[in-house]
């Protein structure tokens, strides 16, 4: 039995997770990540850090067979991560990228190496679950949507602020506005300034999603499952699940389709 290590280093997040040979990307029981875990990816900038990381792993874990990973964090992230296990030196380290070739899936990307390797992992997570048109949603640092459609085809995306970000630009850009915090009370039309800058950047995000969702029924690939993964996945399938409008649709947060793309990728490229 072989055993593989993934490793998924976004902006925020550094998040992995450990599979072994005897399961398959296309299960989607909720206890497939018997081992995981998530740090700041400002961690691999410190030694002390990545120590304590890399010994924490290691002695968890036996040696994997492979280690795969995708970075959108800059060079610099994937030196210290490459760097954290020296007695695994024989260990072969692969990275996907938004170029890297998947048998099952295909992006309409003008130029696929500027595809965030992140969305390109999270498309080939969403194939290897399902083969039905699926709206991708990674609500973290930055919201990103993307359209698969059931042939196996990326149609490409959009990439708009996350929440925290579109918070931190109003305080940061107006003088009298807040940071806004958010409550029980965040709903519908504001009553408050702090609940109206909650609100709003709520609706914009649920707002683009309406869109993208209208937008694939024109193109003749009508959205049937919106999947949506990251910090901010619960906040948005719970406002998604307020619209009246989308209730035919099958709206969850699905965890971690990052590194399942990357477990995908990888057992393709061993």
């Amino acid at each position: 039995m072989s055993l593989y290590l993934l490793f998924d280093v976004g902006n925020t997040r550094l998040k992995w997770a450990a599979v072994e040979s005897t399961q398959q990307p296309s299960d989607r029981q909720k206890k497939l990540w018997a081992y995981s875990g998530s740090i700041s990816s400002k961690s691999l900038a410190s030694p002390e850090h990545r120590s304590e990381l890399a010994d924490y792993i290691a002695k968890t874990l036996p040696k994997p067979d492979a280690i795969g990973f995708t970075c959108v964090a800059g060079q610099d992230a994937i030196e210290n991560l490459q760097s954290l296990f020296p007695q695994w030196n024989d260990v072969s380290w692969k990275q996907l990228t938004g170029d890297s070739q998947y048998a099952g899936a295909r992006t309409l990307y003008e130029d696929p190496s500027k595809l965030g390797a992140d969305r390109w992992a999270s498309v080939i997570g969403a194939r290897a679950l399902s083969n039905t048109n699926i709206l991708i949603i990674n609500a973290g640092t930055a919201t990103t949507l993307d359209l698969l459609g059931a042939n196996g085809v990326h149609y490409g995306g959009w990439i708009l602020p996350g929440l925290e970000l579109m918070q931190k630009s109003l305080e940061g850009n107006t003088a009298q506005l807040p940071l806004a915090a958010r409550d029980q009370s965040s709903n519908g039309f504001g009553l408050s300034t702090n609940n109206a800058i909650i609100s709003g950047c709520d609706a914009a995000q649920i707002g683009a999603i309406q869109y993208a969702i209208q937008l694939a029924k024109e193109m003749n690939h009508p959205v049937e499952r919106v999947w949506i993964d990251g910090g901010n996945a619960k906040i948005l399938v719970a406002e998604m699940s307020k619209s009246k409008t989308q209730s035919s649709l099958s709206i969850e947060a699905t965890e971690g389709l990052v590194l399942r793309g990357i477990w995908a990728w990888l057992l393709q490229n061993l």
